[in-house]
């Protein structure tokens, strides 16, 4: 008895050092999985569990996140809700992985799965935002007490998807830190991060401070974002010594969310995020292809973020995809 005793005890410290090696962990200002430093580059995919495309077959969705990862890309930036009523493609009201009562849509859930699933395959990194500013303007909202048993629920069901990091919100901050404990409770190693607002918002000190790392989206002044956005990632990092990442740089987009009211060039986004690699951050590559709705000159006709799609972002992706030369 005491000998498979000793053997199931074994069994376990293997399995669970197995599992801490898999964890995504924070090295100084950077990124490691499986003891090796990773190269945090990511994209915005905020509709990729609700769009149709993408998840017709397994074999789809990894011809998709290879193309991904063979332009540099080695983060999606998905949203569990994308339920808003803006008009964005795939947007619908059961377009959410929560009920009213905080319980979790299973197909949704089980499709945010196999996307990690195949992401893990490429080792890439699924950055998952559980809520949204978006969708609470609209009055797309959960009670605090249903929120805490979908932030709960959640946890648990993805405890063993371990290239999955979770953003709270997208530009808000609403009880981050009681959200933050909610799933260090059930998940300690649980990388947790928060976009806590608008272009420029930096986050307060204390949610700064107990965070894993830092996410804020950065000034969008239209004339000086490439210059503003680094100065803030300088800064972040120079006073919490953590990693920041600069989670929507200024991209061309329409005016009506955010985007710039002026054109814009390639080169904009290529400097802006040379830069902000410079200053010690990490970038995702935020566009707009995802904005105006099927049927625009901007949305590609699956709906998935090609890089291929046009040149203006095919000369973006050639900079995400070359860009360590630019730092050898």
């Amino acid at each position: 008895m005491k000998r498979y005793l000793l053997c199931v005890t074994l069994l376990s410290g293997l399995n669970s050092g197995i599992a801490q090696t898999n964890d995504i962990s924070i090295d100084g200002l950077k990124f490691n999985r499986n003891g090796k430093a990773f190269n945090y580059c990511g994209i915005s995919f905020f509709n990729a569990i609700y769009n149709p495309a993408f998840n017709e077959t397994t074999k789809a969705r990894k011809y998709w996140l290879e193309k991904l990862r063979s332009n540099g890309i080695t983060v999606l930036r998905i949203w569990g809700q994308w339920d808003n009523k803006r008009g964005f493609i795939d947007t619908c009201p059961s377009c959410t992985l929560y009920t009213n009562d905080g319980e979790l849509h299973k197909k949704h859930l089980e499709t945010l799965k196999a996307i990690a699933r195949d992401a893990e395959a490429l080792d890439m990194i699924v950055l998952f935002v559980l809520f949204q500013r978006e969708s609470w303007e609209d009055n797309i909202r959960l009670s605090d007490e249903a929120s805490d048993r979908a932030v709960k629920e959640l946890t648990s069901e993805l405890r063993s998807y371990r290239n999955l990091i979770f953003q709270i919100w997208n530009e808000f901050d609403y009880r981050v830190i009681e959200y933050y404990k909610a799933i260090k409770s059930i998940d300690p190693d649980r990388l947790v991060t928060n976009s806590p607002g608008y272009g420029g918002v930096l986050g307060s000190p204390e949610e700064n401070r107990l965070l894993d790392f830092l996410s804020p989206h950065t000034s969008r002044d239209d004339y000086r974002h490439w210059n503003l956005a680094p100065k803030e990632i300088a800064f972040l990092v120079a006073k919490y010594a953590k990693p920041v990442v600069d989670d929507e740089p200024a991209r061309r987009g329409t005016p009506d969310f955010g985007g710039p009211k002026v054109e814009t060039s390639p080169v904009d986004h290529i400097i802006h995020m040379y830069n902000v690699l410079r200053a010690g951050g990490h970038v995702i590559y935020h566009h707009d292809m995802f904005q105006t709705g099927y049927g625009t000159d901007a949305i590609p006709q699956n709906g998935i973020p090609n890089p291929d799609f046009s040149q203006y972002h095919r000369q973006v992706f050639d900079f995400l995809k070359n860009r360590e030369k630019y730092f050898r």
